[in-house]
């Protein structure tokens, strides 16, 4: 059985990588294939925790700090990843290589959208004349676009890293354990989802931060979708 486990998915042929490969496929599953999922998972379950006496207590931090720090930790080790395998061989690009490659450029788009997603607002976070006017208070067109594009594209990023993941693996003929180890790791990621969905904790962010009074802008637009519920609907 230990025989079976440790031998590569191809018997034909050998898994035999050096220092910078070994790393970088180390970093890249360690950030693409278990950090940035659970992020994902912190930003849509976490935005009121169980326990929380909403909404006499709004805005809890967790899922922000969590999905913070997980995607910046992310960001690092996917630096460094790239770094190991530089410089690139244009001439010799897998498809591999290439879906890297766009899973580079979608984390470079994802970290401008957070810079430039623009201000909060609100009741805890003020505008400089005091006012509560914020581009995520007021639900501005900035706002909302920064959101849909946010989301789409932070799951449509999951599934290409996890093709990209693969490919890693069958590339360097990586022994039957590692395939066993994220399968697994995925389907309870799959299934622990379905969980918190299913337990109705993916709720809106708006209102997990402000409330369901009907004064508050954003409470005057449509009920989010995605799944998505307003505690304060029901």
């Amino acid at each position: 059985m230990w025989e079976w486990l440790l031998s590569p998915v191809d018997p034909s042929r050998a898994h035999d990588v050096g220092f910078a490969i070994s790393w970088h496929a180390r970093s890249m599953v360690l950030g693409w294939g278990i950090l940035a999922p659970l992020a994902v998972i912190a930003a849509r379950f976490l935005k009121i925790m169980p326990g929380q006496d909403w909404p006499r207590e709004l805005d809890n931090p967790v899922w922000w700090r969590s999905h913070w720090i997980a995607q910046t930790v992310v960001f690092a080790l996917t630096i460094g990843a790239l770094v190991l395998v530089l410089p690139a061989d244009l001439s010799q690009m897998s498809l591999h290589r290439w879906m890297g490659y766009c899973v580079l450029f979608g984390m470079a788009v994802q970290v401008a959208l957070g810079v430039f997603r623009g201000s909060k607002g609100g009741p805890t976070a003020p505008a400089a004349d005091g006012s509560l006017r914020g581009h995520h208070y007021d639900m501005t067109p900035r706002r909302l676009g920064f959101e849909a594009v946010h989301k789409t594209l932070g799951y449509g990023l999951l599934f290409l890293a996890a093709g990209t993941i693969l490919l890693g693996l069958w590339e360097t003929n990586g022994p039957r354990w590692m395939w066993l180890a994220i399968m697994v790791w995925w389907v309870v990621l799959i299934v622990l989802f379905c969980i918190l969905q299913k337990r109705g904790m993916a709720v809106d962010t708006y209102q997990a931060i402000w409330g369901a009074d009907p004064a508050h802008p954003g409470n005057q637009r449509p009920a989010p979708k995605w799944g998505v519920r307003r505690p304060g609907n029901q």
